[in-house]
């Protein structure tokens, strides 16, 4: 039935065959598995227990939770085809708890880094080199997401008052205040940008062709500034804005306070950065400690 299985998968639900590999590796490792363990030779005999004690089997083993949970889904997957051709009356897979994926702390830069990426030499004089770095700024300055920064527009911002008004999540504004860094980057940006931008276009960042920017684009802008200043593997706007947070928290800001500018809806989306502090707490004390 397995075969069956498959063909199924490749010609009706058009399947990859790399897709369709996994699904016959995932089966063919749990029936090995029935039958080395319980001489159990068909995989629609399994019930819960059996498929419990597998994923503890593949756990003790080393095999990562994210593994054991696309196992247990191609699994999953296959009872419901057996379902639907009469051969099992239930899917016991669905009743098995999926193991817990470990949290994966946020990924930041640290200072050495951050003082390079805002290193004058590394931008273009021209317009658009120094729109790169503003919109750098405003990611490490702020916090705010990316979906955030392309629906800037000029009138949200008050440079008088060292403010910028963001839309997020749920169509919910917010007021973030500027450092006086970023304010006077902004008031001398926006003189370049009098003398480049048609002032009909309202966005705050344009394209050379001066229409908004898109996320694709500002993915490759921080990817390419990034990729000249640190090793590490995710390089996103997104990973400026974990910058902005656990230097904050690092810098004794209030986790509420954070909360608020970063527009989490809730305090628990925070509080991941309280990690990153811990973990660096950990660090200076094992250098300092004598005993450490």
């Amino acid at each position: 039935m397995i075969n069956q299985f498959l063909d199924y998968l490749e010609h009706q639900r058009r399947y990859s065959a790399h897709t369709v590999a996994a699904y016959k590796k995932d089966l063919e490792q749990f029936s090995l598995y029935l039958e080395e363990t319980y001489e159990i030779s068909e995989i629609t005999k399994a019930d819960r227990q059996l498929i419990r004690s597998w994923v503890l089997a593949l756990m003790e083993s080393g095999v990562a939770p994210s593994s054991v949970s696309r196992k247990l889904a191609s699994l999953s997957t296959y009872f419901k085809f057996m379902q639907r051709q009469g051969a099992v009356n239930a899917n016991p897979v669905g009743l098995v708890s999926k193991p817990k994926k470990a949290k994966k702390l946020p990924v930041y830069l640290d200072v050495s880094s951050i003082e390079k990426l805002f290193h004058a030499e590394l931008f273009d004089r021209d317009y658009y080199g120094q729109q790169d770095r503003v919109i750098l700024e405003m990611f490490f300055g702020t916090g705010i997401r990316l979906s955030e920064l392309i629906e800037i527009k000029r009138i949200n911002l008050d440079i008088g008052k060292g403010l910028v008004k963001v839309l997020g999540k749920r169509n919910k504004e917010r007021v973030i205040p500027l450092t006086m860094n970023l304010v006077n980057l902004l008031r001398d940006f926006l003189v370049l940008r009098d003398g480049n931008v048609s002032s009909e276009i309202p966005f705050l960042f344009v394209t050379k062709t001066g229409k908004k920017l898109y996320p694709k684009f500002v993915y490759r802008l921080v990817n390419n500034y990034l990729n000249q200043v640190t090793t590490i593997t995710k390089k996103s706007p997104h990973v400026l804005r974990h910058t902005f947070a656990t230097h904050m928290l690092n810098q004794g800001a209030d986790l509420n306070a954070i909360k608020e500018i970063l527009g989490h809806a809730s305090l628990a989306a925070t509080q991941v950065y309280t990690h990153n502090s811990i973990e660096k707490n950990k660090s200076i004390f094992k250098k300092a400690h004598p005993r450490g």
